[in-house]
């Protein structure tokens, strides 16, 4: 198997968006299932108001890292510090005020069946806010609005088509005004012109509302429309961390081979997490 190079972190994005600290430190993370190991003392940061997309073939671990970025596993070894708290070293009862600032979008989009959009998008404002009904249904078409998808209130998850509960669950995450915003695959299963439109939407959403984003995805399109920086995880770590700009001039055989969709540079490799 190849050793991936050492990855170093760059400096932070420059512009309004940026600031000198970053939002998540990440240091020396490690996670294993049984004995296979599936990260390997991955250490980087997320500058606030940027993109980061996180690329890597199936089983390399991508979602295994999201999932440590808002305390919903922990590490085997390491630290995830959020703007200065350290989550990692958190009790679950503890964990309540943080994800409130850190929203997540699931693959399925996890709407609740039994409920109507407006109940799925209004269920954490009724858990969590003194809102009345009026204040309720008005954030909820506020949040709908944002997605593009006014005038569904009434509808049942059955009755939309897979890129508009994308779109629904994506509402229901905004509910609570997160700082962060964690996007695991957004577009799998999604046609192109849908996958598009989602792409439109998180780019559209993070500028409007200055959030903080991260997506992992296998989508390269997606990849190319929303990412600032793009960290490709190979072999338990980071290969490659940087701009567009920097990976299209990479040398390095394994990530221009993934860029290329060359996947013959990976065979022999098991997998085990997404």
């Amino acid at each position: 198997m190849t050793a991936s190079p050492p990855v170093q972190e760059p400096d932070p994005p420059t512009g309004e968006a940026a600031s000198a600290a970053p939002l998540f430190e990440i240091r020396d993370l490690a996670k294993s299932y049984g004995d296979k190991t599936i990260l390997d003392g991955i250490s980087f940061d997320i500058h606030r108001g940027e993109c980061l997309v996180i690329l890597g073939r199936s089983g390399t671990g991508k979602s295994v890292t999201l999932r440590q970025l808002n305390g919903l596993e922990w590490p085997d070894r390491g630290t995830v510090t959020f703007d200065g708290i350290p989550i990692s070293e958190l009790q679950e009862r503890d964990l309540f005020p943080v994800r409130k600032r850190i929203a997540m979008l699931f693959q399925s989009g996890a709407l609740f069946d039994s409920m109507n959009v407006l109940e799925n998008v209004a269920f954490l404002l009724r858990e969590h806010t003194d809102m009345g009904e009026d204040e309720i249904r008005e954030t909820v078409g506020e949040k709908l609005r944002m997605v593009r998808l006014s005038g569904v209130e009434e509808k049942a998850p059955a009755d939309l088509s897979g890129g508009m509960k994308k779109r629904v669950a994506l509402a229901r995450s905004l509910a609570l005004d997160p700082e962060v915003v964690l996007f695991d695959e957004p577009t799998t299963g999604l046609d192109p012109v849908t996958s598009a439109t989602i792409g439109r939407l998180i780019r559209d959403i993070q500028t409007e509302l200055g959030v903080t984003a991260v997506v992992v995805t296998h989508d390269l399109p997606l990849a190319r429309k929303v990412g600032d920086r793009i960290a490709f995880l190979h072999d338990q770590g980071f290969r490659f961390l940087g701009t567009w700009e920097e990976a299209e001039a990479s040398n390095d055989p394994v990530f221009s081979d993934f860029l290329a969709g060359r996947e013959e540079t990976f065979e022999g490799e098991g997998t085990h997490a997404a």
